[in-house]
């Protein structure tokens, strides 16, 4: 879901990095010294699963985990998500420097939303927490692709095309991190519920 450089218009590229500094600027404010370990390892394992992707046009699909980042983490997904967006763009040239703002909005917003409308029923037991759990990265991951997609299309409306193969190659994945979330929320329930929200 990396956007390449040279693909954006000036405006979009303006508007990601104002709401990317926004929000990592509140995760900054909003992380205690207790969850720092915490937010450097799913910064890690954000890194590491969105090495393996597939080329899509100007962008790519590839497991995000942005959901279950957005849950353990609340306000501080944006500076976790936009450290491993720099290093993936300074090492292996995923995305770019000036598209960081964006990809950092498209990844962390939908995280950090999610968290807001889910987190409240992870306390909860059985098939509501689950269905929570599910609809979190799923849901991530839908609202991922649709930025990406408004992204493409407010850049050049000739994108239209490329955002539409976007979303539509995001499907499997939603379902898949979904399966994910709840798996991870599921398992951090049993040993570690003091991680939850």
């Amino acid at each position: 879901m990396h956007i390449a450089e040279g693909v954006l218009s000036g405006p979009v590229i303006a508007a990601g990095f104002a709401v990317a500094a926004v929000g990592t600027g509140i995760g900054l404010k909003k992380l205690d010294f207790e969850h720092i370990a915490e937010t450097g390892i799913l910064s890690a394992t954000f890194f590491v699963a969105s090495l393996v992707h597939v080329p899509v046009g100007p962008s790519s699909a590839h497991l995000i985990l942005n959901g279950i980042i957005g849950l353990l983490l609340g306000w501080a997904a944006f500076p976790a998500i936009a450290v491993a967006l720099l290093l993936q763009a300074v090492f292996f040239q995923f995305g770019g420097f000036t598209t960081l703002g964006v990809n950092t909005t498209v990844m962390a917003l939908p995280a950090v939303l999610c968290f807001y409308m889910f987190a409240p029923f992870l306390k909860k037991t059985g098939k509501t927490a689950a269905a929570a759990a599910f609809a979190c990265g799923f849901t991530a991951v839908f609202l991922s692709a649709l930025l990406l997609g408004g992204a493409l299309y407010f850049s050049d409306e000739n994108f239209l095309e490329v955002a539409t193969i976007a979303i539509s190659t995001h499907i499997p994945i939603m379902i898949i991190e979904g399966l994910i979330t709840l798996f991870c929320i599921g398992f951090l329930k049993k040993v570690r519920p003091e991680m939850l929200p």
